[in-house]
């Protein structure tokens, strides 16, 4: 199978890129990157893309399967116009020109309390991005809600670096229906992605952070 990753050097990318390439199901590994990996397995192949013109960067690939990792932060992005470019318009527009050529599935990382309706920006425009995706109709859309990544990040994220720590002593009470706000490995993430990735099903999947956690492996 071929696969295409966007976001590879992010938190749950980075474990997923890693573990793609140990996958012998998976014969070719599109990276789309803005900046090169160097990396020195055969069966990935790099694709400096401009996101602003993402059907030019994508004109020569193809792929049975689209994972998409894309995220920022408001800090990052300075305006919720950028945020929205990177967590909206990217991903949709990936969707959209991958689904043109053929791919089978889309599987997206989204957020826990994604909902066009939520009063919080971050998790309105996740839910608005879950939202237009689904209506691309792919053949099989799987959509992941982790709670709070864990794992070491390449950048500093003060608040979140905190919010682990305190994580570390609160997890144990979140049982029964508050088991999916725990923290998750992004590596757990990462697997589970792959796992659904090969499943036959078809259609549309909403997997929640305890469902994650137990669909690994």
């Amino acid at each position: 199978m071929k696969a295409i990753i966007a976001g590879a050097t992010g938190l749950v990318g980075s474990h997923l890129l890693k573990q793609l390439a140990e996958d012998q199901d998976y014969d070719e590994i599109w990276v789309l990157t803005r900046r090169p990996l160097n990396s020195k397995q055969k069966k990935i192949k790099e694709v400096l893309a401009d996101f602003e013109d993402l059907e030019s960067s994508l004109q020569h690939v193809k792929a049975d399967h689209v994972f998409c990792c894309l995220g920022t932060t408001m800090k990052k992005a300075k305006s919720k116009e950028a945020f929205k470019k990177v967590d909206l318009e990217y991903p949709r527009e990936l969707a959209r020109i991958m689904l043109s050529r053929k791919a089978q599935k889309f599987l997206l990382v989204s957020a826990l309390g994604a909902s066009t309706g939520s009063f919080i920006f971050y998790n309105r425009v996740k839910g608005e991005v879950e939202k237009e995706i689904r209506h691309l109709g792919y053949p099989g859309l799987v959509i992941f809600r982790p709670s709070l990544l864990l794992g070491d990040r390449e950048e500093q994220r003060t608040g979140e670096d905190i919010a682990k720590k305190t994580y570390k002593y609160l997890d144990k009470l979140f049982i029964g229906p508050l088991k999916k706000y725990r923290g998750i490995h992004a590596a757990t993430v990462a697997a589970c992605m792959i796992k659904m990735a090969k499943k036959s099903h078809i259609g549309t999947w909403i997997l929640e952070s305890d469902q994650i956690q137990e669909c690994r492996g």
